[in-house]
Order: C-alpha cells, then sequence, then structure tokens
C-alpha cells in the first residue's frame, strides 16, 4: 500500500509538473487571448453599440478566444478580459479614436486630440444623400435569382454554418437587394478587419492625386538607408511584394497577432525586419507592411491633428460616410492594417467611389488612373492581390466576373466591386470562404444581370 502510494504521488508530481510546463509555454498566448477579447470587447460595446451578452455569444465565441471572461466598465468605458484569471488585459475606448488595449505605461487620464468630422445632410437619395433611394425597378435584373443568391448565404433557421450578418446588392448606385441576420440592421455598425487596408491605401490615392507623394518613390524609412531595404518603394509597400520577412499567422504568436495585442506602435515591427527578397520578387500578405504604411502617411503632415483629420477630411466624411470610424493604436496611428467600423451601406459607398473610380457625385477625389493602379496584379501574387486590394483575374473565384476586385477582411468581411455588372455587393459576417461559397453566391448575382 505504501508504495501504490508513493507511485501515486510520483504520477501526481509529473501531471502538475506537465501541467505546469504546458502553462508555462502558453503564458504568452493567454496574454494574446485576453487582449484579443478585451480589444473586441471594448469597440463592440462602445462602437458597435452591442451588448456584453451579445459579444460574448457571438463575437468572442470562438476557440480558444471563448476562454476568456470579460468584464465591462459601462461608466469607465473600458473592458477588461482574462483566462483562467491570468493575464489580465485592458482595453478602453476614447471618443473618434475607438478602442484601444493598453499597458500599465498608459496614461488614461492624458488628453488627446481626435479627428475633426464634418457631418452635412442632403436632400439626395442614397447614395449621395440621406433620402431614401426612388423606387425604380430595372428590366435587366433578375430580382428573384438575386433575392435567392443572397438568401443561400445566410444560415436557414437552427444552423451556425455561414454566420452571415448583412449582405447589400448594389446596381446602378441603387439598392437592389438589402438583408440583415436578427439583430442587425441598416445602422448597425460593423468591423471591416483588413478591409481597412483598403481604406488606408485610398490615402495614398488621393495624395498622389494631389501630388503631394509619388508612390514610385522610396519608401521613407530612415531604418533602411545603410542596407539593401532602401530599395524598397511606397509602391511594393502597397502591393506587398516588398521582400521582408513576416509572420501573418493568427493561429500563434506570430509578428501578426504580437503587432496587434502587444505592440504600443503598430508602424514599427514591420520596419525591424530583414530583407529576405529583393523588392518585386516575392509576394506576401503582411498586415505589418500596412501599418508601416500608416506612419509613413503620418511623416506626410506637419501636425497630428493633418494626419487625424486627412482621411475623413478628403474622402470618408465627403462622401457620407458618417458612421465610420478608424481605431488608433497606443501611440496614436490609424491601424491601417485592421480597424475601420462603418455600417454596411457605408461600406458599400466606399465601393461605389471604386466603381465611379474616384468620381463622387461630380467630385473627383482621387484620379481614375488610381483605380487601374490598385487592380494591377501584384508580381508573383498569381493575380490574386493589387495595391491593397484583392483581385479575380487570376481566377480565385472561377466562376465570378474576372474584372471583380475588393476589399477583404478576416472572417468574409467584403466589399466586392464587378465594374462589368455596374455592381458593388457588401457581406459582413463571423466566417469566410470556410462557410460561404462566395463562388456561387457571385456567380449568381452577377448572372442575374442582364
Amino acid at each position: 500500500m505504501k508504495r501504490f502510494k508513493k507511485i501515486l504521488g510520483f504520477v501526481f508530481i509529473g501531471l502538475v509538473g506537465l501541467i505546469l510546463i504546458a502553462g508555462f509555454w502558453n503564458y504568452p498566448k493567454l496574454t494574446i487571448l485576453s487582449g484579443y477579447s478585451a480589444k473586441n470587447m471594448a469597440s463592440s460595446v462602445f462602437i458597435g453599440n452591442r451588448s456584453i451578452e451579445f459579444t460574448d455569444i457571438h463575437d468572442n465565441n470562438f476557440a480558444p478566444v471563448h476562454l476568456a471572461e470579460d468584464e465591462v466598465n459601462m461608466d469607465e468605458k473600458s473592458a477588461i478580459a482574462s483566462v483562467f484569471g491570468l493575464n489580465e488585459r485592458k482595453a478602453i475606448y476614447r471618443d473618434g479614436l475607438g478602442g484601444v488595449l493598453i499597458n500599465d505605461n498608459f496614461d488614461v487620464k492624458a488628453p488627446y486630440l481626435k479627428p475633426h468630422r464634418t457631418f452635412t445632410k442632403t436632400n439626395l437619395p442614397f447614395p449621395y444623400g440621406d433620402q431614401p433611394q426612388k423606387d425604380t425597378v430595372f428590366n435587366t435584373i433578375d430580382y428573384d435569382k438575386i433575392r435567392t443568391s443572397v438568401s443561400s448565404v445566410f444560415d436557414k433557421e437552427g444552423e451556425s454554418i455561414k454566420k452571415t450578418r448583412a449582405v447589400l446588392v448594389i446596381y446602378k448606385d441603387q439598392i437592389i437587394e438589402e438583408k440583415y441576420a436578427e439583430g442587425y440592421d441598416k445602422n448597425s455598425v460593423l468591423l471591416g478587419w483588413s478591409m481597412t487596408k483598403s481604406i488606408l491605401a485610398t490615402n495614398y490615392g488621393i495624395l498622389q492625386k494631389q501630388g503631394k507623394i509619388n508612390i514610385n518613390d522610396k519608401a521613407p524609412v530612415k531604418e533602411w538607408q545603410n542596407d539593401d531595404r532602401k530599395e524598397i518603394t511606397i509602391n511594393n509597400l502597397l502591393q506587398m511584394n516588398c521582400g521582408l520577412a513576416w509572420d501573418e499567422n493568427y493561429g500563434s504568436i506570430s509578428d501578426a497577432t504580437t503587432m496587434l495585442y502587444l505592440d504600443e506602435d503598430m508602424t514599427k515591427p514591420q520596419i525591424f525586419k530583414k530583407a529576405i527578397h529583393k523588392p518585386n520578387e516575392y509576394w506576401y500578405y503582411s498586415s505589418g507592411v500596412s501599418n508601416l504604411l500608416s506612419g509613413i502617411l503620418r511623416q506626410q503632415f506637419d501636425s497630428y491633428q493633418e494626419y487625424l483629420d486627412f482621411p475623413y477630411r478628403e474622402f470618408i466624411d465627403k462622401i457620407g460616410m458618417h458612421s465610420m470610424l478608424i481605431e488608433t493604436d497606443m501611440a496614436g496611428n490609424y491601424v491601417g492594417s485592421s480597424y475601420a467600423w462603418a455600417t454596411p451601406r457605408d461600406w458599400a459607398k466606399f465601393g461605389l467611389l471604386y466603381l465611379h473610380r474616384g468620381n463622387w457625385n461630380g467630385e473627383q477625389i482621387f484620379n481614375a488612373d488610381w483605380v487601374d493602379y490598385v487592380r494591377t496584379p501584384t508580381p508573383t501574387s498569381e493575380g490574386d492581390y493589387g495595391g491593397h486590394f484583392w483581385l479575380n483575374s487570376g481566377g480565385f473565384y472561377p466562376d465570378a466576373p474576372r474584372d471583380m476586385y475588393s476589399a477583404n477582411g478576416f472572417q468574409g468581411q467584403r466589399v466586392f466591386i464587378i465594374p462589368s455588372k455596374d455592381l458593388v455587393v457588401v457581406r459582413f459576417g463571423l466566417v469566410g470562404d470556410a462557410g460561404v461559397d462566395f463562388n456561387s453566391f457571385l456567380r449568381d448575382i452577377a448572372s442575374a444581370v442582364k
């Protein structure tokens, strides 16, 4: 019996040791999980106006993020999350700047600047104003086919596979189909995730139109001037073929997750990566590149206030995307890789701006050739990527029009632009290609336009 107890004791000690070792190796991951949960909770509650319970059940209810527990302070406008009581992280909401994950060095009482916004109302119908659109019926549209296609990407009762929240189909500036899941409507403000990259790139198109930047110039990064990286151009960054090392992996501790959930200044991580390829030689998707571009954008202005104001003044508020908010990091930089929020209708306006080649109701926001630029395939991307937009010229969706291009985000956020059909299609949800047959969806919508 004593021998049995002794053996049992050794087994117990061994199990405890294994648990401690596992905890040691996973401890950094818990920090990332807590950070994701706290940041997403703060933004969902204070930007998206969703409840704590709703966010827990839907937005944060996927493995392993569901392991985190959240607390929200409505008066302080903050959220705290931890996993098994460990690795507590805090995110706060700031008016005009959105939610930000903070560390112990962050002074929550310090004053801060915020963007100046211009909210104008017009008597024009959507998309150029706030009035209801005219009741227009097109004899070139198979409306039954459109409705069937849109319904196909929503879950049936009792299902939780496609997790679509919103779909809009716009033809010749008219909403011809609009559908929302329960709990959402046209006023719901939704996170675009990496669709923000396309918003960021648009600022470069505007600066180029204004003659304030040339994207073929070398990237103004002082840390690169004494090595081969000095040859990298802004164009290489926009096309994501700069050749710099980067790990865009969201299933582990990677460059991307460390940047989003640990770094104070998200414009810096990509700067310090080595060149593993020559520019224009190897395409690799990098959120670090997008945030570096946000930092370079900030350099173009004499003051921080001008940087904050620029996207809103020059196109977001100009085209009536008044629900949009781009969040900043602790250092005050726009998180150009990931954090723009807006209603589906306002995201659709962004698509329409590109469909109309930069012209918004008579005003040219950026030059028409900027559209040609973002639609030009990046070398070595196999026709899948352009200037911070995704392309279909390589046939990623084989049955959809090849001239289609799109702003894409995590979990299947999409703004599809199809010039040959005069269409903009918007989809929001919690699952991407793994749960939604975008190929058939887009094929059927496009074929419904005669």
